[in-house]
């Protein structure tokens, strides 16, 4: 069986059930597989016959192992991934890969939805209940809302910056209720994650069994593998190797497709696309890392992370080690990211006009998490030469951003279903300030 470890080096090791529920190491680590399970040549090869659900089981069954019956897997892979995940040619051999038609319209459903039916498998073998506490930049607070709301033995309280999401993004966390607990920060999102970490950390609040649905969380990340898996297995069925652009912020994206390159996924090569947060693509140049704090505000909302937590993932990948706070303890082989990885910064005014031209040129409408993906690959293709198939990674419905599409092509956008009466509904939310205090004062005497 597989087992987890901290990439702040703590000695214990956890099997999956163990790193899923906990969350967060002990000492404020992220758990990492020890080693990563490759699959053979012929399942890879098989991927294209198989549907959605059918890859996830042969991607995520090895961290899982017995922990799972094999047929209760099964049944909750194809109840979370109950949507399609349309692959859309753009031109010549570039694909959009649609992540946006889940139940909040966001690639934060893909990991959400397993990860929730998972945590209630294991509560339900224990007879226990947990607190979910989890931070938010736009699209993780929605999808992890939904994906645990009305379940009887966990509660959820999510964390986000009040100023730094769209009104719709908020509306999918504040008109819930039930068991889901939204509050808004004075703050940014790195307020929110840093908060979030402490109350990990702290002894005080150590019998509230805790735990987290951020990127963070192993269960969080693992399901984002699938997707490489199964865009690959659409527009490379004979095996040829893809280029992938992935927007990221906090990382947790761009790091499923590096497990899924380690699994044997035939990759050319991974772009990483941040906004004007450029921390990463800065460090890629130079070999130096300092997080932007406070970070920058831009368009593309939910990537407006000055220090993105999986950048430990990410080091330890590449034998590095880097703390919670940033600090650089071990330096990874900078050499071999840079073969498997071209970071490129996107600034508001090129993230806007890729929204344009990709309206005007294809009649393709990105929203701006997207568009900074897609920006991404385009610098790729005229720096490195035309490369196919190439497939950038559409992350949220443009629907969630209508201001700002509007604007840059007098389209708004068609409300999905899924959104369809959220201007209606009524919110309910508390307003935090003061920092981890208040939080833990929030905490302390409702939980």
């Amino acid at each position: 069986m597989i087992k987890f470890f901290s990439t702040n080096g703590h000695q214990e090791r956890v099997d999956f059930k163990g790193a899923l529920l906990a969350g967060q190491a002990p000492d404020k680590g992220l758990y990492m597989p020890e080693s990563l399970p490759i699959l053979s040549q012929e399942i890879i090869q098989g991927f294209p016959q198989m549907s959605y659900h059918q890859i996830a089981y042969q991607v995520i069954k090895p961290y899982i192992g017995e922990l799972v019956a094999e047929q209760a897997l099964l049944d909750m892979l194809k109840d979370a991934y109950s949507f399609d995940v349309p692959l859309e040619r753009v031109y010549d051999g570039k694909y959009l890969l649609r992540l946006d038609r889940g139940p909040t319209c966001s690639f934060k459903d893909f990991a959400a939805r397993l990860m929730a039916r998972l945590m209630q498998y294991f509560l339900k073998e224990e007879g226990k209940s947990i607190i979910i506490l989890t931070a938010t930049s736009g699209d993780t607070g929605s999808a992890v809302a939904h994906a645990f709301y009305g379940l009887e033995n966990i509660r959820v309280i999510v964390l986000f910056p009040e100023k730094e999401v769209t009104e719709r993004q908020r509306r999918q966390m504040t008109t819930l209720g039930k068991n889901i607990y939204p509050l808004a920060v004075a703050g940014k999102f790195d307020d929110c994650q840093a908060q979030v970490k402490q109350a990990f950390a702290d002894p005080d609040l150590a019998g509230l069994a805790l735990s987290s649905a951020n990127s963070i969380n192993i269960g969080r990340l693992l399901p984002q593998a699938v997707y490489y898996f199964y865009a690959h297995s659409r527009v490379a069925p004979g095996g040829e190797k893809v280029v992938f652009s992935v927007p990221s912020g906090n990382f947790g994206d761009l790091m499923g497709g590096l497990i899924a390159l380690k699994m044997g996924l035939p990759v050319k090569q991974f772009v990483a696309a941040t906004n004007e947060n450029d921390e990463f693509p800065l460090f890629m140049q130079t070999g130096r890392y300092e997080p932007i704090q406070p970070s920058k505000n831009c368009i593309s909302n939910a990537m407006n992370v000055g220090h993105p937590s999986n950048l430990a993932r990410l080091f330890a990948l590449y034998g590095g080690q880097m703390d919670e706070s940033g600090r650089v303890i071990r330096h990874p082989e900078l050499s071999a990211m840079r073969e498997e990885i071209y970071a490129v910064s996107i600034s508001d005014e090129e993230t806007r006009q890729t929204i344009k031209d990709a309206y005007t040129q294809h009649m393709v409408l990105l929203e701006p998490h997207g568009a900074v993906g897609w920006a991404g690959l385009q610098r790729y293709l005229r720096e490195f030469g035309d490369w196919s198939p190439a497939v950038s990674l559409e992350t949220a419905d443009p629907a969630k951003f209508p201001d700002e599409i509007v604007r840059l092509t007098g389209i708004n956008p068609p409300l999905p279903p899924a959104m369809a009466s959220l201007d209606e509904k009524e919110e309910n939310y508390l307003r935090m300030a003061g920092g981890y205090a208040s939080l833990k004062e929030y905490l302390m005497e409702f939980f």
